[in-house]
């Protein structure tokens, strides 16, 4: 017997599988191999979609359904290999979401926790538990699992977002409620701005008390994040897996932003070669500045501002950026580290 190898399947033992089959039984032994692997494995692969291409098909949709009839209009980015699971990796969704101008996608709520990454148009919002928050270019906007949030679009342009959900996570829980808002639009109580006011400048509220494991602001500003890299671009001090590469946290306790979900942004300069890296979390990256190439288990991706590629879990990494380059990548790092199952190979670094 061996963690790779099947015992040989015998008359006698066939025999003895189809009798305890009748009892909702299957002998271990028999499928060991494939329940607990040496390495992980998953029908998940490597793969890159052109934003530009999408997004020609999601503005023909914005012509085919409203906002309010379709719920969310979104495409979903499955995976080539997860086809009809509605998932980019094994434990993550992924979408395209459309609001026209003047539209509402209507309040609701559910237990999956949501990041939206805004790639086209500027000034939309995003209403969140009573507060809006205006979306701009390459911003971080969280929806807690549990908090009403609805979409609006007063601009004259259309807005588009990238949804990254743990709906496959918490699917494999059983542990999903959702519940739409008898209104369109939640009533607003706080200004905008407060959230990141409250919580964003290395200050809290005297007596706060966290009810949430998320974080308490929902809007990481691009632009924020963007200086902060390019202060620290100045020290040179660049890792040979990841160029300079930062998480978004939660301020109340310093760790990741969201309790299944880790968000990163990193830096890589033009002509950087980034060394082979493998990591357990399977990871969506967003082309936010720059073009390069990446190759993934020795499949090469190329890729421009905007475009999104997967990468599978303990499949070998390699970026080359053709000029500085930003990439945004969502994984469930957050959701395995905290199993104590994450796991990483920096090859010889």
């Amino acid at each position: 017997m061996s963690l790779t190898e099947k015992p040989t399947e015998t008359p006698q033992r066939k025999a003895f599988y189809e009798k305890i089959d009748e009892k909702s039984l299957t002998p271990l032994w028999s499928v060991m191999s494939s329940i607990i692997t040496p390495e992980p494995t998953s029908g998940c692969q490597a793969h890159c979609w052109n934003y530009e291409e999408a997004k020609a098909y999601l503005l023909e949709a914005g012509g085919l359904i409203t906002a309010k009839e379709a719920e969310r209009r979104v495409l979903i980015l499955e995976n080539p290999g997860l086809r009809g699971q509605s998932r980019i990796t094994t434990s993550l969704y992924a979408g395209l979401q459309l609001v026209m101008p003047g539209e509402v996608a209507p309040a609701h709520r559910h237990s999956q926790s949501a990041l939206r990454f805004v790639l086209d148009g500027d000034g939309a919002h995003t209403a969140v538990d009573g507060e809006r928050t205006v979306m701009h270019y390459g911003d971080f906007v969280i929806t807690p699992s549990g908090a009403w949030h609805d979409h609006g679009n007063r601009t004259d342009e259309p807005m588009i977002w990238l949804d990254g959900l743990d709906i496959p996570m918490i699917s494999f829980f059983d542990a999903s409620f959702a519940e739409g808002y008898p209104d369109d639009e939640q009533p607003i109580s706080r200004k905008t701005g407060d959230s990141l006011a409250r919580f964003g400048a290395n200050l809290l509220p005297v007596d706060f008390e966290p009810r949430k494991k998320t974080s308490p602001i929902f809007n990481y500003p691009y632009e924020r994040s963007r200086a902060a890299l390019e202060q620290m671009r100045t020290q040179e001090e660049w890792d040979p897996c990841h160029g300079l590469k930062l998480r978004y946290v939660n301020p109340v306790d310093g760790g990741y932003a969201m309790p299944t979900i880790a968000t990163f942004l990193q830096l890589l300069p033009a002509g950087f070669t980034t060394a082979a890296y493998r990591s357990t979390d399977a990871t969506v990256f967003v082309a936010v500045e720059g073009s390069g190439r990446t190759t993934i288990d020795g499949k090469v991706f190329e890729w421009g501002p905007k475009d999104i590629f997967v990468a599978p879990s303990w499949k070998r990494i390699v970026h080359e950026p053709a000029t500085d380059a930003v990439l945004f990548s969502y994984s469930d790092r957050a959701a395995q580290d905290r199993l104590g199952l994450w796991r990483e190979d920096r090859g010889n670094h």
